[in-house]
This record gives C-alpha cells, sequence and structure tokens, in this order.
C-alpha cells in the first residue's frame, strides 16, 4: 500500500542544489519546505511520492543555492552611493562622508536609506546582511518590512553625531533599540565598535564586557589601512590588532572588518582566538586599503565571510560580484591558481558569514531543520551555457541579474526576478528627493570633534 503522500507548503524542484554543508552539488533534486523550514533534501522523483506541496516551484536550469549573508555593510549609506568617489580612506571619511551625515543622517534618512538598500540586495540573492550603522531601529523597521534577516549594531564611537552624544550614549541607545526590537526571529544585533582609531580603551571594555554578558558579537573595522596602522604606532606604540587583544575583545565573536595589513603572527592570533574576517575586497580596492592575505588566513583555518561594506564606498550591494573578485584576487595575489576555488568562495558568502554571525545553526547551508532561506540563480541565459560546472558558473559566470527567486524562512520574497515587497515606499522617487538634498549641501567642514 503506497503511504499517503505528506501535505507541505513548499516544495522546490532543481536542476541543481548546492548545500554548502558539503561540496558536493546534487543533480535533480528537491527541497521540501514546511512553516518556514527545511524538511528534507532528496531525489526529485522520491520527493514528489513523499509530499503533497501547496506550491511547487521548478527551477529546471537553476542552481539552489543558500540565500547570500552580507557580512558587512553600512546598509543606509545606499543613498550616498558615490558621493566622493577616487579618495583615500581618511580623506573620504573626513571631508565628504561625516561632513555629510551630520547634516543629513536621521531616523527618515536611515529607514529610507536602508529600504533602497534590502531591495537590491535581495534582488541580488542576499537574505541576511550585518549592518553597522546609526538608528538600528529605523534599519529593523525596514528590513522586517521586506522581510529580510539582519544583524544590527550597537555602533560605538567617541565623538557625538545625530544619533548620540558619546560613547555611552552610543552604546545606551542601541541596546535600548535592542530591546525595543524584541523577540523578531529576523533580527539579530552586534556590539559594533566602529575601529580603534574612533573608540577609546575604555569603551572597549566596556564592550567586551556586553559581548559576555549579553552573547552578542563584536563588529569591529581594524587594520584597513597601512595609515591606521602607523598612526597607532605613533601614538602608543602598538598595531590596533594588539590593543585590541590586549583589551579582550579578540575571540570566537569577533569580526574583524578588512583586515587587509596582517602580519604572520596576527594571522596565526586570529586563527587561534577562532575569530573571524569579514573581506570586503571591492571596498578594499575602490578605497586603495590593499590587498587581504585572504589565502594565508584560509590555510590558517581563519572563517572568512563577504561583505560589500556600504555602497558609498563600494559603489554596489552586490555578493555575485564579491565572490568573483575574492576569488580572482586570492589566486593572483598568492601565485596559486589553486587558491579559492567556487565552493569555498560561496562557503564564505552563506555559511561563513552565518558561522561569525553566531546563525550558522538557522542559516548558511541547505540543511534539514534549518531556516528556509535560500536563492535560486538562472543558468537559462546563453551567456550561461554551456555549463559543466555549476559552482564555477556560479562564481565566474553567473551575476545578481541572475537570482530568480529568493525565499527567507520559506517566504519567497523575489519571484522571477521581482521584488514582491516595497512599491508602496516608491524607492526610485525616494532616492531622487535624498539625492537632491545631499546635493544642495557643501560638504567640507568636519563634525565637531570628528578627530579624537
Amino acid at each position: 500500500m503506497t503511504p499517503t503522500p505528506q501535505t507541505i507548503d513548499l516544495l522546490i524542484e532543481a536542476r541543481w542544489i548546492a548545500t554548502v554543508d558539503t561540496d558536493e552539488v546534487l543533480k535533480n533534486h528537491a527541497v521540501a519546505v514546511d512553516a518556514g523550514r527545511i524538511l528534507a533534501i532528496l531525489p526529485l522523483a522520491e520527493a514528489r511520492r513523499r509530499y503533497q506541496p501547496q506550491q511547487r516551484q521548478q527551477l529546471d536550469q537553476h542552481l539552489l543555492i543558500p540565500g547570500l549573508v552580507n557580512l558587512h555593510t553600512h546598509a543606509a549609506m545606499t543613498l550616498m552611493r558615490g558621493i566622493a568617489d577616487d579618495l583615500p580612506l581618511q580623506e573620504w571619511l573626513q571631508q565628504h562622508i561625516w561632513p555629510a551625515e551630520a547634516r543629513h543622517v536621521s531616523h527618515q534618512f536611515v529607514l529610507d536609506g536602508t529600504r533602497l538598500a534590502c531591495a537590491e540586495m535581495l534582488l541580488g540573492g542576499i537574505t541576511c546582511f550585518n549592518d553597522m550603522y546609526f538608528f538600528p531601529q529605523a534599519a529593523a523597521q525596514a528590513a522586517s518590512e521586506f522581510g529580510m534577516r539582519a544583524a544590527l549594531g550597537v555602533t560605538t564611537l567617541e565623538f557625538p553625531g545625530n544619533y548620540a552624544s558619546d560613547a555611552d550614549d552610543y552604546i545606551a541607545k542601541g541596546l535600548a533599540a535592542r530591546e525595543a526590537v524584541g523577540n523578531n526571529p529576523l533580527i539579530s544585533f552586534c556590539l559594533a565598535p566602529h575601529a580603534p582609531y574612533t573608540v577609546s580603551d575604555r569603551t572597549f571594555r566596556q564592550i567586551a564586557t556586553l559581548a559576555a554578558q549579553l552573547n552578542l558579537p563584536i563588529h569591529c573595522h581594524v587594520h584597513e589601512t597601512r595609515q591606521e596602522i602607523s598612526d597607532a604606532l605613533s601614538q602608543d606604540g602598538r598595531r590596533p590588532l594588539a590593543r585590541l587583544r590586549e583589551l579582550g575583545l579578540i575571540g570566537p565573536g569577533f569580526i574583524g572588518v578588512h583586515a587587509v595589513h596582517l602580519e604572520d603572527d596576527e594571522i596565526a592570533a586570529i586563527a587561534a582566538a577562532n575569530a573571524s574576517i569579514a573581506h570586503c575586497p571591492s571596498s578594499n580596492l575602490k578605497l586603495a586599503s590593499g590587498f587581504a592575505r585572504i589565502a594565508e588566513m584560509s590555510r590558517a583555518g581563519i572563517n572568512i565571510g563577504l561583505g560589500t561594506d556600504g555602497a558609498a564606498s563600494n559603489n554596489r550591494l552586490d555578493l555575485f560580484w564579491e565572490m568573483r573578485l575574492a576569488a580572482l584576487l586570492a589566486k593572483g595575489v598568492s601565485g596559486d591558481a589553486a587558491t579559492l576555488p567556487a565552493a569555498e568562495v560561496l562557503r564564505m558568502a552563506t555559511l561563513n558569514g552565518a558561522r561569525a554571525l553566531g546563525l550558522d545553526s538557522e542559516i548558511g547551508s541547505i540543511t534539514a531543520g534549518k531556516s528556509a532561506d535560500l536563492c535560486a540563480v538562472s543558468f537559462e541565459h546563453i551567456n550561461c551555457q554551456p555549463c559543466f560546472d555549476p559552482l564555477s558558473h556560479l562564481v565566474h559566470v553567473a551575476g545578481r541579474e541572475q537570482v530568480s527567486h529568493v525565499w527567507v524562512a520559506g517566504k519567497c520574497l523575489v519571484e522571477h526576478k521581482t521584488l514582491l515587497a516595497g512599491k508602496e515606499f516608491h524607492l526610485d522617487a525616494c532616492a531622487t528627493l535624498w539625492q537632491n538634498s545631499l546635493e544642495v549641501c557643501t560638504v567640507g567642514t568636519l563634525p565637531p570633534d570628528a578627530n579624537r
């Protein structure tokens, strides 16, 4: 007697599935989804026998992958995309970005900018982003409106801004936002001290204590430029990473952003501490920060995720772009063509990012029991033919324009390359209004105490 098929919400049938928990690519398999979670991954014929789905999605020329995890961004800065190109980091920050923020950043700015970022990221297969910016409640609202997963920063600096008056105020407001967001399963928080050159020892110690008490990751720029390191050495004789280690920040929950300029002993120390790195290759190149030693970090066993940085310094929130660039740079810098194969790059953009955020039991791979955060990439176009290796195609051929479907917790957010949420926010018109406002402001004056 044939068993009665189990009724489920969704069955996704794909030509290829990259689960990421192994390097194997499954062919002609299906993912069964119910109540937002992955029930099983199994051969197509068996799936059709076992399950009666309310909805069936057939992806005959597609690769199904986990939703991409953007391990570092400043989402609201999408409104400042291209505002000050072709400048080194400190000049870009001090003479352009910080003055523009001093004039414009508000709850509404962050809400509108993050809405724009969520739309861009979802259309590019990004289902989770790790954000470092101000007014995190506004960012939480935007992510929730789009059904997206977000890890939001308790962003902390010493100098005053539109959001807070000093480091203690930044922390208090960030923790209050975390409390206000409550138990939203798609929203989590990180402690986010901006950088060693903008945060004091006292504040870093406070951050380390809070991280231990609240079991939160720490998300911090570090060793982004040579100037950052030389300034630190001239001020107190220590490289920034050594200072953070002495202050107790470097551990399993630490996410070091950029980490372009690391020496051998620093790579070994990060690996020994089980800390993570957020690699942002496009931003590193655009700001001429340098080439991160990704091959050496990978060989040392460091957990490396991929980030876009903000659209003001990239200028796109595109993890397909970052995957390919990360692979090519690692090969070119190391002189080893075998460095960073496609399967490893995909893991960086998914499971490694989830692990850095402490979310790897929930997302990052297509695994039974995990949340159904999924992305379908179409290889139907002529520029994707023929396809011998779908993972190679994903990293070296496809672009975000090939993303056809995106699900978060089993809910379809992008269908046939169309974003299903956000039409009511009139994002084009909203972006134009902010552009007009930013264009009339004359930048060049530092906000108060910005050099502290």
